[in-house]
């Protein structure tokens, strides 16, 4: 018996009568300049099967050659994850075939992991900490690409061609795999959206990968039974793979449960499968899932074994920064901000930016104004992430200094970021291309106050009447007149001088 999308019991109900079991594998593209095992590009984006040579193609005589950079960056993981990093171990050939495999094996690590046993405290959102304990982080090489033409949901069935990228074959992977998540109740889907976003937090924080789940740098495949309530005995797990973004992570761990109980109170049996998030919430089978056995794994015979020094381990282990959530609360503290509005930074991806434009000598006030206000806005209008705009944290700063120095209001200022993400260059440059500078000469301004007052003797006379407040009026066509280069606050002091 299965149960889809039709028949799901009520979350209530889940709890009442099972306990979740989870366990999460993460994989992350590191962002080394070169692949795993050869000399080619590890750029995103490229166009399909140029970024390939003889060893990543699977050519026969082709040898593999390690990356240092991707072996350091998997131990400064481990020792993030506070876990043990093996002295000695060897690579290990993981066969299977796919069309988006070329050796028809992957090289990945077996029983011989760069890390183990590790945990991370996890931040959740009401204050408190779930440790994960983590089983293994191993290195590996990832999969090539495949683009399924003619079907409705992008993925295999129905459609009618399938073009093979290879430009990500033997890019370099961590898989960072947990032990059993238990006593998480009915906080479950939270606690494993906490955990997956604390993990692409503290993945960033190292500088290891762009940890961009949109585009595949780090993706979640989450492990989810139930065991009666009073049981000891695991239930049949369910793999969901590729969830590939946080709040999915969250509703595809809640799905899981939903439809296993439904399966469950009705007599059925849980089958052990992959299966496939799709965004409108619901998971659907995939395939039986493979034991250890199916892969046939024995030692890669191409690779000597990796033996990390004592030395390099502490080297390594100096370079870890602090946490970025403990980071987060101690730059919170020192800027004096909300609950709120440092949420609102971090889930607009802005608090490294605005940490990096205070750095260049901007006040965080003057950095958060921007970052979270004007940049979040322009991010949004062309759809990419807030970090992916063409302007820097020093030429943010750059802008806010010349609007303290006076050379720019804040409207003015808009205009010279707005050149900048143009492309036309570092802030002053844009100003003074532009003839953006503030208008500082009274004498230029008087005349346009001159000029706008006898073009409204109406509102001139209410001004000299007594309602002050008629004088926006005169400001807002002497700020039209100068183009937005005068001083808002001095032509109002002139316009009332001269209706005085």
């Amino acid at each position: 018996m299965s149960v889809d999308t039709a028949e799901l019991l009520d979350y209530d109900e889940v709890i009442a009568e099972f306990d979740p079991v989870m366990g999460m594998e993460v994989h992350v593209e590191l962002s080394t300049a070169t692949k795993m095992f050869c000399p080619c590009a590890n750029n995103f984006g490229a166009e399909p099967n140029t970024q390939v040579c003889p060893v990543c193609l699977g050519l026969p005589g082709s040898l593999p050659v390690l990356n240092q950079a991707a072996v350091e960056s998997a131990i400064r993981i481990g020792l993030a994850l506070n876990c043990d990093i093996a002295p000695w171990g060897r690579f290990a050939r993981k066969n299977y075939f796919y069309p988006d495999q070329p050796k028809n094996y992957q090289i990945s690590q077996y029983d011989e992991p760069i890390a183990v046993n590790g945990y991370l405290d996890v931040p959740l959102e009401d204050g408190s900490t779930w440790r994960i304990e983590i089983e293994r982080a191993h290195m590996e090489e990832d999969t090539g690409k495949l683009t399924h033409l003619g079907s409705d949901t992008g993925r295999i069935a129905g459609a009618t061609t399938s073009l093979a990228d290879f430009n990500r074959a033997g890019v370099p992977l961590i898989e960072i795999v947990t032990k059993p998540i238990e006593g998480a109740g009915e906080r479950a889907p939270e606690i494993a959206r906490a955990y997956v976003t604390a993990l692409r937090d503290l993945l960033r924080g190292l500088g290891v990968s762009d940890v961009r789940m949109d585009q595949g740098s780090m993706r979640c495949d989450s492990n989810v039974s139930l065991k009666p309530k009073g049981t000891t005995e695991f239930g049949t797990r369910t793999e969901t793979k590729n969830v590939n973004s946080l709040k999915s992570v969250e509703v595809a761990v809640r799905y899981e449960m939903r439809r296993q109980a439904a399966v469950l109170r009705a007599g059925g049996t849980v089958t052990q499968e992959t299966r496939h998030f799709h965004e409108d919430g619901h998971t659907t089978a995939g395939r039986s899932k493979e034991t250890a056995q199916d892969y046939r794994y024995f030692p890669e015979p191409d690779l000597e074994p990796v033996a990390p020094s004592a030395e390099l381990v502490e080297q390594l282990r100096a370079t870890i920064p602090e946490l970025p959530w403990l980071s987060r609360k101690r730059v919170q503290q020192e800027w004096g901000i909300s609950d709120e509005v440092m949420r609102d930074l971090v889930n607009n991806g802005a608090i490294d930016l605005v940490a990096a434009t205070v750095a260049e000598g901007a006040s965080s006030e003057a950095a958060r104004a921007w970052w979270g206000n004007f940049l979040v806005q322009k991010a949004n209008e062309q759809q990419v992430d807030l970090e992916a705009l063409p302007i820097t944290p020093a030429q943010v700063a750059a802008v806010v200094k010349l609007v303290d120095d006076g050379k720019l209001s804040n409207k003015l200022a808009r205009q010279v970021i707005e050149g900048v993400l143009a492309g036309e260059g570092e802030p002053e440059q844009v100003m003074n291309d532009r003839g953006l500078v503030v208008v500082r000469d009274d004498s230029l301004i008087q005349a346009a106050i001159d000029e706008a007052l006898a073009a409204s003797p109406d509102i001139a006379e209410k001004i000299r009447g007594g309602k002050v407040q008629a004088a926006g009026a005169i400001v807002g066509a002497v700020m039209k007149a100068t183009k937005g280069q005068a001083d808002a606050a001095r032509v109002r002091e002139l316009v009332l001088a001269a209706c005085s």
